[in-house]
């Protein structure tokens, strides 16, 4: 059911926003020359899958976590996307591929070993990784691996239709702050 209720949004979303992602686009070209990032993450059952983005950050800047990067790598307009949270918008193409969910824990890097470890051990790697979820409503981001471990697998323990919907309505209202970056 969820899987038809991704497809189903992410197609009908990449069709209705696709002007939006134009002008984002160009506008990007302008900020970094570059305006999409992609990065290898960890998927379901820890296989690896190529995660699309509007980039935020300089060109070359490290492929770290978003709470290990420094924040004066983050460019004005990255700014505006990130708080906007219009940088996600791409990844609506990861959920049309299967690779993603709307809801789901956020995908990590590989080299983020403490955070796959807590998930694994919690049976959260067995889900399709998601845009927005339980976590990233409540502003725990991959800074604290066991504590956003649990989150993810609390989410996962009782999600329903009615909570799928809900997330996704409480990110694109505003709700949470996304992950942190440091100062």
């Amino acid at each position: 059911m969820i899987r038809i209720l991704d497809f189903c949004i992410s197609l009908f979303g990449l069709i209705l926003i696709f002007p939006v992602l134009v002008i984002l686009v160009v506008i990007g070209f302008f900020d970094t020359g570059s305006p999409i990032f992609t990065q290898q993450r960890v998927g379901r059952n820890r296989k690896p899958f190529i995660l699309v983005k509007f980039r935020t950050m300089k060109k070359g800047t490290a492929s770290v976590a978003s709470h290990m990067a420094d924040s004066a790598d983050i460019t004005p307009f990255g700014r505006f996307l990130r708080r906007t949270k219009l940088d996600e918008l791409p990844q609506l193409w990861n959920v049309l591929k299967g690779e993603m969910s709307l809801v789901g824990p956020r995908p990590c890097l590989f080299n983020q070993e403490e955070l796959i470890r807590e998930r694994e051990s919690r049976g959260v790697l067995e889900v399709r990784p998601g845009i927005t979820g339980l976590a990233q409503v409540n502003n725990i981001d991959m800074s604290t691996p066991e504590l956003l471990a649990e989150m993810d697998q609390k989410m996962l323990k009782s999600l329903s239709v009615f909570d799928y919907f809900r997330y996704i309505f409480m990110t694109v209202s505003g709700k949470g702050a996304g992950d942190r970056v440091r100062h």
